[in-house]
C-alpha cells in the first residue's frame, strides 16, 4: 500500500498569472518575472492510498499536483523507559514543571488549541476535567486508552492537577485535539499518522504533540513474513523510510506555507529511546522519523543528576531542543498518577512549552503565527542547569523554558 500527498491548488497556481513587472524595471524590460502573486494561494493537502504496480507508482509521480509518494509504513509508540524501581511516592513531584518555568509563567496556555497524537486518552480522568476533548480514532480500536501512553502525554501537555499534583504544563488549555495512531499494543501506520497531522492542522491546531517513532525492522519483518529475501526487504524498507522521509518533509512544507492564511502549527516530536550510554558512552543513534523531518521540533530527555540536568542515558542525539523526561509523573489510565521516563514524557513538556509561547505572542500584540512562536521557543532554550559535561549534540538548544512574563 502507498500514501499519496497531493496538493489540490498547485494546479491553480501553475496557471495563474504573475504580476508584470514595474515599468522600466532594469534587466526584466516588459515581460513577467517571478515576483510573489497578489492573491497567492494556498496549498490544499490531499491524501490517498492505493496499491500501486511498478507503472502505476511511475504515472503518479509525474501528476503535476502529487508532492510526494510514499510505501506505508508501521509506526510504534517510543516506548517508556524502565523506571529502576522508582515508585511514584519517590519521584519528585512536578520537577519537570519548575525546570521549565512553568510554576512560574503569567502564561497557562489559554486560547490555544493542542493536538495530541498518540494512543487515545482515558476521557474521564479527573485530569481532563473542563477540557473539550475533540477526539478521532485513526488506529479503529476506539478513541478509550487501553495502553496508558497517551493518557500520561496529555496529562503533562494541559492536564489538571490530580489529588493536590500538578501535572500539566499549560492548565490553561480548554480545546485540545486527541487523534488515536497507534492501537491498544502501540502499533500503527504511517497513512493513519499522515491524516492525523492532515486532521489536526484542519482543526486548527496551534501546536502537535507526537511521542511515536517509524517502525524500520518492523516493516523488514513484515516483507521477510510475506516471502521476500531478507536482503530484497531490507532494500525495500530503507527506500519506504527514504520515501516517508520525503513525506513528512513534503507535509511540513505545506503546514508552513498554509501558515500565511491560518496562522500554522507547531509540531513537536519525541527523539527516541534507542540509545544506550549507560552500556557504552558511545552508545547513541541519531533521532529519527518523524522527529528527524525539517520543521520538526524534535526533543530529547533530561533528568536530574548530581551535576544538574543530565542527557538521560536512553535519549536519542540530535534534538533540536530538550526537556524533562526522566521519573516524569501524569495521569495514569484509570485514574490516579504514575512516573515515566522517556523522550515520549519530554516531547509533551515542549509542546506544552510551545502553547504557552502562543499566548504569550498572542499578549504581546505582535504577529502570532508558528514561526514566530517557534523562534521563541529555541531562541529562549537554556543551558545553565544542564551538567557542563552535557554535549551540546545530545541537548541541542537546551532546556525549553515558559515565558515569565508579557513580551514586546
Amino acid at each position: 500500500m502507498f500514501v499519496i500527498l497531493r496538493d489540490e491548488n498547485a494546479p491553480l497556481r501553475n496557471r495563474a498569472p504573475r504580476p508584470a513587472a514595474p515599468p522600466g524595471a532594469p534587466g526584466f524590460g516588459t515581460g513577467s518575472f517571478d515576483a510573489p502573486m497578489a492573491n497567492p494561494i494556498p496549498p490544499a493537502p490531499k491524501l490517498e492510498s492505493a496499491e500501486l504496480s511498478a507503472k502505476d507508482l511511475r504515472d503518479v509521480t509525474r501528476d503535476p499536483a502529487v508532492t510526494a509518494v510514499a510505501r506505508e509504513m508501521p509506526t510504534r509508540l517510543i516506548e517508556p523507559q524502565p523506571l529502576d524501581e522508582v515508585r511514584t511516592e519517590d519521584a519528585e513531584p512536578a520537577w519537570g514543571i519548575a525546570a521549565v518555568g512553568a510554576d512560574t509563567s503569567a502564561f497557562t496556555g489559554a486560547g490555544v488549541r493542542v493536538a495530541v497524537l498518540d494512543t487515545g486518552i482515558d476521557t474521564n480522568h479527573p485530569a481532563f476535567a473542563g477540557v473539550a476533548l475533540n477526539t478521532r480514532d485513526f488506529a479503529g480500536s476506539g478513541i478509550e486508552d487501553a495502553n496508558g501512553h497517551g493518557t500520561h502525554c496529555a496529562g503533562t501537555v494541559f492536564g489538571r492537577d490530580v489529588d493536590g499534583s500538578r501535572i500539566g504544563v499549560a492548565r490553561g488549555v480548554t480545546d485540545a485535539l486527541i487523534g488515536k495512531v497507534l492501537g491498544d499494543d502501540g502499533s500503527g501506520s504511517s497513512d493513519m499518522l499522515f491524516r492525523a497531522i492532515k486532521w489536526a492542522s484542519d482543526e486548527q491546531a496551534q501546536v502537535i504533540s507526537m511521542s511515536l517513532g517509524f517502525d524500520f525492522p518492523g516493516l523488514v519483518e513484515s516483507l521477510v513474513d510475506q516471502g521476500w529475501p531478507t536482503l530484497l526487504a531490507g532494500s525495500a524498507a530503507l527506500e519506504a523510510y527514504r520515501q516517508n522521509l520525503r513525506m513528512f518533509d513534503a507535509l511540513m512544507d505545506m503546514l508552513r506555507a498554509q501558515a500565511a492564511f491560518s496562522g500554522g502549527t507547531v509540531v513537536c516530536a519525541a527523539a527516541g529511546n534507542e540509545s544506550r550510554r549507560n552500556i557504552d558512552p558511545t552508545f547513541e543513534v541519531s533521532a529519527s522519523l518523524p522527529a528527524a523531518a525539517f520543521g520538526v521540533v524534535s526533543v530529547g530527555a533530561l533528568g536530574q543528576g548530581p551535576g544538574g540536568l543530565n542527557i538521560a542515558s536512553f535519549s536519542n542525539t540530535n534534538p533540536t531542543v530538550s526537556g524533562p523526561g526522566v521519573n516524569v509523573i501524569s495521569a495514569a489510565t484509570g485514574g490516579g498518577l504514575r512516573p515515566l521516563n522517556g523522550t515520549s514524557m519530554a516531547c509533551p513538556h515542549v509542546a506544552g512549552i510551545a502553547a504557552l509561547w502562543w499566548e504569550a505572542q498572542r499578549a504581546s500584540g505582535s504577529p502570532a503565527f508558528a514561526g514566530a512562536v517557534q523562534a521563541r521557543l529555541m531562541a529562549t532554550c537554556t543551558s545553565a542547569p544542564i551538567d557542563p559535561a552535557t554535549d551540546a549534540l545530545d541537548r541541542g538548544q537546551g532546556l525549553v523554558q515558559a515565558p515569565a512574563m508579557a513580551i514586546g
